[in-house]
């Protein structure tokens, strides 16, 4: 497995494939809406993400780094204000709920940070492939496979607090739905449902 690293501080996240049971830096993130200085950005959404945590990294799923933690997304250091970052190879799960205010126009919906849902999902190339038991405006519980694209982080710098990392997302609500047609998608689904006991208890489910 690669992971490829985009800025100066490379070396801390470089040989990832090969610490399993080792700690890395994390960062803990939270979907809100984006503000008006996001503009050049097509997505409603926005991703902070504070740093400076520990996890441990368990055995590889797949020849893929996987961290079975809530509420994390372990991304390098960047250095500058704004760059475009293209992610890579990286496992995260993150405790947020994703539903639709409105079941009849779901492309208008929000995200919102859960209590009782976990998001699972691995980056691969400059996409986000994930498991989430269940959006509300389903009738069932399962299992949903979403794609996250990627397309800028800014590095926020306040007076106070820890240094905050907001992770813009490209397109609208659609990018979130299961697109069956990309292989990695669906080799990343079977790796899930005969390596994962979470999915095996719960099962994963195709498309909305």
């Amino acid at each position: 497995m690669e992971m490829t690293v985009y800025d100066v501080y490379g070396d801390t996240f470089r040989g990832l494939e090969k610490q399993e049971g080792k700690s890395v830096e994390i960062f803990q993130v939270e979907v809100g809406h984006a503000n008006s200085g996001f503009n050049a950005a097509k997505s409603p959404f926005r991703l902070t993400a504070t740093s400076y945590m520990q996890v441990h990294i368990i055995d590889p799923l797949n020849n893929r780094l996987y961290f079975d933690f809530k509420s994390i997304h372990e991304i390098p250091h960047i250095s500058n204000r704004v760059i475009n970052y293209p992610i890579d190879t990286m496992g995260v799960v993150f405790n947020t709920e994703a539903h639709f205010d409105d079941p009849e126009k779901a492309k208008d919906g929000v995200l919102h940070k859960g209590q009782h849902s976990q998001i699972k999902c691995v980056a691969i190339g400059h996409h986000v492939y994930a498991f989430r038991e269940g959006f509300q405006n389903r009738g069932g519980r399962g299992e949903v496979i979403v794609v996250l694209k990627m397309w800028r982080v800014w590095r926020y710098i306040g007076y106070v607090g820890p240094i905050e990392l907001w992770l813009e997302t490209e397109g609208g609500l659609f990018d979130f739905m299961f697109d069956s047609l990309l292989p990695e998608v669906e080799e990343f689904r079977q790796s899930l449902l005969h390596s994962d006991p979470y999915v095996q208890r719960h099962g994963a489910i195709g498309p909305l």
